[in-house]
C-alpha cells in the first residue's frame, strides 16, 4: 500500500512538472533559428548546443560552424559565440519572461544545412544531480528523495506563480470590464446628445418654416 502511494506521488510529480526542451533541428547557411523558453525570475537554466558531426573521422569546416545569442524579453544578453560547434551556457535569470536562444548559420555556396543538437533545461532540470550525488556521498535512494523535493518545491513555486499571474488577469480584467462600461456610457451619452442636437434642428428649421 505505502509503495502503491509513492508510486502516486511519483506519477503526479512526474507529469507536473516542467519538462527540458532537448531536441535536434536543421540549420540552413544564412539562416537563424530562434527557441524560446519562459522562466520565472531567479531561475536557474542551462543549456547545451552541438552541431552534430557528418563524418566523425574529421573536423567540422568553418562553414558548418554557428554564432549563438542568448537573450532575456528586455534585450539583455546573457550568452554570446561566434563561429563554434559547440558551446555552453548557464545563468540565474534576473527578470521573469521569455528567454530566446538564436542560432544563426554563415552564408556559404552552395546552400548546406547544418545539423544542430540543444539542451535546454531550467529550473529542478537544470540541477547537476551526479554533483550532488558525489559531493553529499548520498545512497541512491536518498538521493531520489532529495529528488523529489526539489521537483515538489518548483510545482509549490509554480502554483503561487500561477495564481499571481490569475490574479493579475482577473485585475486586467476587472480593469478592461470597468473602461468598456464608461466608453458605452459615453458612446449612448454622445448618441443621445447628436439626437437632441438633431431634433432641436429640425424643430427650428420646421418652425421657421411655419409648417408646425
Amino acid at each position: 500500500m505505502i509503495l502503491r502511494s509513492v508510486l502516486i506521488v511519483v506519477l503526479v510529480v512526474v507529469i507536473l512538472s516542467p519538462a527540458s526542451q532537448s531536441l535536434r533541428f536543421e540549420l540552413q547557411s544564412g539562416h537563424t533559428k530562434c527557441i524560446a523558453e519562459d522562466i520565472k525570475s531567479k531561475s536557474m537554466t542551462v543549456g547545451k548546443y552541438h552541431v552534430v558531426r557528418p563524418n566523425e573521422d574529421h573536423p567540422l569546416p568553418d562553414s558548418h560552424k554557428l554564432t549563438v545569442r542568448v537573450t532575456s524579453s528586455h534585450g539583455n544578453s546573457f550568452h554570446s559565440a561566434e563561429k563554434v560547434e559547440t558551446g555552453q551556457f548557464a545563468f540565474t535569470a534576473e527578470e521573469e519572461g521569455d528567454y530566446m536562444a538564436c542560432f544563426w548559420a554563415p552564408d556559404h555556396s552552395p546552400q548546406i544545412t547544418l545539423t544542430v543538437d540543444f539542451d535546454w533545461r531550467t529550473g529542478v532540470h537544470a540541477k547537476d544531480w551526479s554533483n550532488v550525488a558525489k559531493k553529499g556521498q548520498v545512497d541512491a535512494m536518498e538521493l531520489e528523495l532529495k529528488k523529489l523535493y526539489d521537483t515538489v518545491t518548483s510545482i509549490h513555486e509554480e502554483m503561487f506563480y500561477l495564481r499571481e499571474r490569475e490574479e493579475e488577469m482577473q485585475e486586467l480584467n476587472q480593469a478592461t470590464t470597468s473602461k468598456m462600461f464608461w466608453l458605452s456610457f459615453l458612446s449612448l451619452f454622445l448618441c443621445l446628445s447628436v439626437a437632441g442636437l438633431q431634433f432641436w434642428h429640425l424643430k427650428t428649421f420646421f418652425e421657421k418654416k411655419k409648417l408646425i
